[in-house]
């Protein structure tokens, strides 16, 4: 009898459903059926016939959306209000995937430039990259596989999905449309496996293309390990930082930092975590994000006015406990919150001035906290920023746009925000990380781009 995965309910533990753990002789089956479609390319579904199975899912998800968006919900704790925007979400992901087809175009190479290519015509075409493996996050369990799967089913790459043990019925779901949809099961291929079979998976010659979301820890070490040649993209987390300049708009920004903090209770890989503020403006930024912490509802994730839900498993609440109590060990001063509720959830928590070394202040919390911290001169600020071995999303608050363009020159960020959160997204945008944050670009277009591979062919038309 095969070993079973429970999936359960991150807010009150209750068993939402079991599922089979596959052996790596399952495993290996699945590799060698996608290995198998990838080698001959005259298997590859026509393109006319992917965009009307993608357009077809997309119809099909929006039908089940409210549906979809409460399982989200309860598997993975994030709010119904953001697992309903993530629905949404995904679905403008489908539609993009379809869309964009049509941008995977090669080009043509200039030829009779001299003696040796006279005569000769070239151009470039783009193919698919091969079999694609995609390891999938908790956090954001549909929206997520939608942008890793999606883009392979789209540029006619067989995939193999691990969803994140947590989260994987959302996965289900996204492949079931799939399949509804027109697509042959061997395209996109489920595995709910153990971590040794997955990584087995990862490195396993047939790969061609890993596409990652996850710990930093694990995706280094998985990149390190990969099959020579296999092109790899990587998403993990940040410590974005935001700089609040003294002309900035509080009133209208005190909700953003506040939203984009402490949403899906702060389990986002671009929440705002760290805001450096002009020391004119600490007390109010301060008792502003005081106040919006203290009113927002935390509690069961499938109650229509819940806002900040549990953290995934009770060790993350301990994880992020122990981190806050270690700060104001070091002299952070608890503005509000730093408690635990329950075993699964934590208060929205504001800290003033932890030390620059405490965990709080270096490493991405992936809890409900917004650390505040003063500062004298933006340049003293750009340079904190700056000071992490991360590069993701970071934020400037100003009116003056010469202040605004200028920092955003000097920030170590892939993205920069001027006068909007971090955790700002649109999925036809690049989106990714550099240093420790990650490798590559992700978003449904540049996904789709990492997933082809240019190929040229030469006519030599001399007689």
């Amino acid at each position: 009898m095969a070993e079973k995965l429970q999936v359960k309910s991150p807010y009150d533990g209750h068993l939402i459903r079991e599922l089979d753990l596959m052996t790596w002789t399952d495993i290996d089956q699945k590799l060698d059926v996608a290995k198998k479609l990838a080698a001959d390319r005259r298997q590859c579904l026509p393109i006319a016939q992917r965009i009307e199975i993608l357009e077809r899912t997309a119809e099909l998800v929006t039908e089940r959306a409210d549906e979809y968006a409460r399982q989200a919900a309860e598997e993975g704790g994030k709010p119904l209000m953001d697992s309903q925007a993530e629905l949404k979400r995904a679905v403008n992901g489908i539609r993009e995937a379809a869309q964009s087809i049509g941008q995977l175009t090669g080009e043509e190479i200039p030829m009779n430039m001299n003696a040796a290519s006279s005569g000769r015509m070239a151009y470039t075409l783009r193919e698919p990259i091969g079999v694609v493996v995609a390891i999938s996050a908790f956090n954001h369990p549909f929206n997520l596989i939608v942008h890793q799967v999606i883009p392979a089913v789209a540029t006619g790459c067989p995939v193999i999905v691990k969803p994140a043990a947590n989260t994987p019925l959302s996965c289900l779901n996204v492949l079931d449309c799939l399949y509804e949809a027109g697509l042959p099961e061997e395209w996109a291929q489920l595995v709910i496996c153990r971590r040794d079979e997955a990584e087995k998976l990862v490195t396993d010659a047939r790969v061609s293309f890993l596409t990652f979301i996850g710990s930093a820890e694990v995706g280094w070490s998985l990149r390190s390990k990969v099959y020579p040649g296999v092109h790899c993209a990587m998403e993990h987390g940040g410590v974005a930082p935001v700089i609040v300049e003294p002309d900035a708009d509080i009133k209208r920004m005190l909700p953003l930092l506040a939203k984009g903090g402490l949403y899906h209770a702060g389990q986002v890989c671009v929440s705002v975590q760290r805001v450096y503020v002009h020391e004119s403006l600490v007390q109010e930024v301060s008792d502003g994000l005081v106040k919006l912490a203290e009113e927002m509802k935390v509690g069961d994730p499938l109650h229509e006015d819940t806002e900040i839900g549990p953290l995934i498993s009770p060790s993350e609440v301990e994880r992020v406990d122990h981190w806050v109590q270690d700060a104001v060990k070091a002299g952070a001063k608890v503005l509000t919150g730093g408690k635990r509720i329950g075993e699964t959830c934590y208060e929205p928590t504001i800290l003033l001035d932890p030390p620059e070394d405490a965990d709080v202040s270096t490493q991405e919390i992936f809890g409900p906290v917004i650390c505040v911290y003063g500062y004298k001169s933006r340049d003293e600020a750009i340079e904190r920023a700056n000071a992490l071995p991360f590069s993701f999303q970071s934020a400037i608050f100003t009116k003056d746009i010469n202040v605004a363009f200028d920092t955003v020159k000097r920030l170590e960020a892939v993205t920069v925000l001027v006068n909007d959160h971090t955790a700002f997204r649109v999925d036809w945008m690049p989106f990714g990380g550099r240093k420790q944050s990650g490798l590559g670009m992700g978003g449904i277009i540049h996904a789709m781009r990492d997933m082809t591979v240019e190929k040229m062919f030469v006519v030599n038309l001399n007689e």
